[in-house]
């Protein structure tokens, strides 16, 4: 179902948001009941704290949630939906307390809060609606927070029912819904339309590879996102061990995290040109399976030299990205969950991105901190070339000694792309619920980029 505002109702539960040094003042305009009331139950305004007020009928009259200090609120995000989750089923309307920025952002925390991935067992009890707010654009609102809930849902489905037929069906089904186009190569195809190194890894697989390529809008500038797809990545034949293989199947969380964006820009009719290009693979093991010092002719034309199978991710972008270039956009954007090395470096909470645009780069991190979606910029740095390159063929895909890794792939991606480009390292999990964020599937950046696209594009 999706997640939606609530109609105007007579009957909303009227809220009010109260911060930690407000809450005196916010008490005094409460009735000596209410106050009593609200002192009673040990209201403080604390971060996420709820109180709900009787009326003279036993019914709740109003509701009460704290807003916490400044410094308590800059340790997280979507503090609003904490608190969601603590009010009884209903319809309610946040009065004051929140203006601007601050309450587009709790009107998302709200609606996200809706999100349970419930395939597999009972839905979830609904949780309480929100009236939206008069001083938001609230079908933009809307439209993002079923972007984000369409990556969720693609990552948290298992690749017993995500493989890459299940991932062109989802791709099939958005595009549908937008009149877009799509075009998809599948199997052998791909070998003789010179995707080499996409049938190359996803071969030993009896689920076919393939590269998705969908297009839509007609005027404009064109942006073209490219979403790593790897449905499920066994390591290959330098196979992974257990603990490393259980979250896999969120190795298409790059794929997944585009798709949701290209909903939220054909949703809201922006005046561009959008491509989406999705190599879509399962990385397996058979004796058909790819090796270990194999080397590999792209469809650049570069050599790469396989010294670690389960550096695959790199390799079926490098094919798609050379594809972007064709029609030379105004701006590429890849995002994968490509290297535990990014994780190292900034956690599960941060998007890292490389960009040798200083412009976009800003762009997109003020974009970021507007919309609560925390991006991190890393460098290309240009002394790591040659730890890519290793002698026997152009391009090594997974250079000894492990330093600098998620450097070293991005650099090993920006071979492959002649046009103004961005990627992303994403992880696209949460590991630990948070508000509005519960523990699994999870979108990363793809709300700063929709924020930032009228700087980087010139809209």
């Amino acid at each position: 179902m999706p997640l939606a505002f609530s109609d105007p109702s007579d009957d909303a539960i009227p809220v009010h948001v109260i911060e930690a040094d407000g809450l005196d003042a916010a008490l005094g305009g409460l009735s000596q009941e209410g106050r009593a009331w609200a002192k009673a139950q040990g209201f403080t305004a604390a971060l996420g704290q709820v109180v709900c007020l009787p009326d003279a009928e036993g019914a709740i009259a109003r509701v009460l949630v704290g807003y916490g200090t400044a410094q308590k609120r800059a340790r997280g995000r979507f503090h609003m939906g904490a608190a969601v989750r603590k009010l009884p089923e209903g319809t309610y309307e946040i009065i004051n307390g929140l203006s601007g920025a601050d309450l587009e952002e709790a009107a998302l925390a709200w609606l996200l809060a809706g999100y349970s991935y419930d395939r597999y067992k009972k839905p979830a009890k609904p949780v309480a609606a929100l009236v939206a707010p008069d001083d938001i654009d609230a079908a933009r609102i809307a439209i993002i927070a079923n972007g984000e809930a369409l990556t969720r849902e693609l990552i948290n489905t298992p690749a017993s029912d995500m493989g890459p037929d299940e991932l062109e069906e989802a791709t099939r089904a958005l595009a549908a819904g937008h009149d877009a186009s799509l075009n998809v190569i599948t199997g052998d195809d791909l070998i003789t339309s010179n995707f080499p190194m996409i049938h190359t890894v996803g071969r030993a697989s009896d689920r076919e590879p393939r590269l998705m390529d969908m297009r839509w809008g007609n005027r404009g500038p064109q942006l073209t996102l490219v979403g790593k797809g790897v449905c499920f990545d066994t390591g290959g034949l330098n196979i992974k061990p257990g603990a490393s293989m259980g979250l896999m199947k969120k190795d298409m969380g790059g794929a997944a995290t585009v798709l949701g964006l290209a909903h939220m820009i054909m949703a809201l009719e922006l005046p561009m040109r959008l491509r989406v290009l999705i190599p879509a693979v399962e990385n397996s093991i058979d004796g058909s399976a790819f090796r270990p010092q194999d080397i590999l002719t792209s469809r650049k034309g570069l050599t790469v030299e396989i010294n670690n199978t389960d550096a695959e991710g790199r390799l079926v972008l490098a094919d798609a990205l050379t594809l972007a270039d064709d029609d030379e956009p105004d701006l590429v954007i890849s995002m994968a969950t490509l290297t535990g090395a990014a994780r190292v470096a900034v956690g599960p909470d941060l998007a890292p991105f490389y960009t040798d645009d200083d412009a976009h780069a800003v762009a997109l991190s003020h974009a970021a901190q507007r919309v609560a979606d925390p991006v991190w910029r890393m460098p290309f740095h240009e002394p790591y070339e040659a730890m890519i390159e290793p002698g026997i063929a152009d391009l090594d895909n997974a250079p000894k000694g492990g330093f600098a890794g998620s450097i070293t792939a991005a650099l090993f991606l920006r071979r492959f792309v002649e046009s103004p480009y961005m990627h992303f390292d994403i992880y696209g999990w949460q590991p630990t619920a948070a508000p509005s964020r519960p523990k699994g599937g999870v979108g990363m950046g793809a709300r700063a980029v929709l924020e930032a696209l009228p700087e980087l594009l010139n809209l």
